[in-house]
């Protein structure tokens, strides 16, 4: 595909690098593959081993591509058709976002256990969940990405990009932060996709040690209430970190000002100030966080930064493409989904991937003439997929209609608006 953008003198737009861990020479995501799938499992069934051979990647992931599943509306009821009669089980492969994972080390085998390094043995340890929200377009995601050290949520100059909370993990020898990067907060809600958006802000914040709420210090100030409008009042009072971001965009008396305004207004324990696309201030709000999380065990093995699986990236990295490519309102009607992911080890992995529209004009629109914006969309996507995966990789990418896919209940939790993701 870059061949024949480059043969008809279409310029490439930019790509943002991803950066990825590795360990034991390996993909960051590659080493982990394995856990997740047992994870997955863990979670959402109390299952147990039945032998001491683990479960192979393999096995796994032909067991999910031979299932298809489909929902269907019928008299005003959504229900779910399976093909195959041990489907009952697929829930075993969908992957909580709200249920705090399981610390029973009777349930690793012997290679997890090697790599773990929980801290149960080091009572000063701190582990905990931080949720962080606010409106749209304040700088949740940046501030997230920097914290974690790794680019996890999408990142654009429009706003509502992020639609899923976004786990990333931060880890250092004497603790583990869990962060929820939300979808921006908002009041308005044209959609189903929206109302299921707020339910999965707010169970955030409910499901975490403490809440950090990010405000844009270039606007006027806002009572935490007016923020979070839209997500509903929280039952228990959290530890509150008010976050007054991008404060390089503005001088520092106004700052001073906006400070004075928000710790006098507010009902929040502290306000910092920071510029998280410069990572100036981060320091400041790891410390705050550190001092309200509960002292214990890491919840997470140290050497990953999150458990959402590769294909969630791999459809977040094409969305992020979508939004930095087209305007208006096609970007917000896309959805993104990885239809196959296939590892082959003599050849590039192969990944197929749909991305959904409501209407045929949006089609027409995402494809281009004679195919040429598709083009350049799938030629961006795959450069930074191969960066972050660090290896290369054939993407197949095919636009489909669904009308009004985000007022269907059905299809938004299929999509994983829910609360739950696919495991792999």
């Amino acid at each position: 595909m870059k061949e024949l953008a480059l043969q008809n003198n279409i310029p490439l737009p930019p790509t943002t690098k991803l950066r990825t861990h590795h360990r034991k020479s390996l993909p960051y995501f590659q080493a982990t593959k394995r856990r997740n799938a047992q994870r997955a499992i863990n979670y959402s069934s109390n299952y147990k081993r039945t032998s001491a051979t683990p479960l192979e990647v393999q096995e796994f992931v032909e067991e999910i591509e031979s299932r298809r599943y489909s929902r269907r509306t019928k008299n005003g009821e959504e229900y779910e058709e399976v093909e195959d009669d041990d489907a009952a089980t697929s829930s075993s492969t969908l992957l909580s976002l709200s249920v705090k994972p399981d610390r029973n080390m009777a349930l690793l085998d012997d290679y997890e256990m090697e790599e773990m390094d929980f801290g149960a043995d080091n009572p000063n340890h701190r582990s905990g969940y931080v949720a962080v929200v606010g409106k749209p377009n304040v700088g949740k995601s940046t501030l997230s990405n920097q914290m974690i050290g790794q680019k996890l949520s999408i990142v654009t100059d429009k706003p509502q990009t992020t639609r899923h909370r976004i786990l990333g993990i931060c880890s250092g020898p004497e603790y583990q932060m869990i962060l929820y990067d939300t979808p921006g907060v908002i009041e308005k809600k044209m959609h189903k996709l929206d109302s299921m958006m707020m339910n999965n802000v707010r169970s955030a914040a409910i499901n975490a040690d403490c809440v950090l709420v990010v405000v844009d210090a270039c606007k006027a100030p806002q009572k935490i209430d007016e923020v979070l409008e839209g997500v509903g009042n929280l039952k228990d009072k959290l530890p509150t970190l008010l976050v007054l971001n991008k404060k390089d965009l503005i001088k520092p008396g106004e700052i001073a000002k906006k400070i004075e305004w928000y710790e006098k207004f507010t009902d929040v324990d502290e306000v910092i100030p920071v510029s998280a696309k410069y990572g100036h201030g981060l320091d400041d709000v790891k410390e705050w966080i550190l001092s309200k999380l509960p002292p214990g065990p890491a919840h997470y093995p140290k050497d990953i930064t999150s458990e959402h699986p590769e294909r969630f990236f791999v459809a977040e990295i094409v969305r992020e493409k979508i939004f930095m490519q087209y305007r208006n309102e096609v970007p917000y009607a896309c959805q993104v989904n990885v239809v196959s992911y296939k590892s082959r080890p003599n050849a590039k992995d192969f990944i197929q991937v749909e991305i959904v529209v409501e209407k045929n004009s949006q089609k027409i629109i995402l494809i281009g003439k004679e195919g040429k914006a598709l083009m350049l969309l799938a030629t961006a996507a795959r450069l930074d997929i191969e960066d972050f995966l660090q290896k290369e990789v054939f993407l197949e990418i095919e636009v489909k209609v669904k009308e009004n896919w985000r007022q269907d209940e059905g299809l938004l939790k299929h999509y994983g608006y829910g609360g739950q993701i696919r495991a792999l």
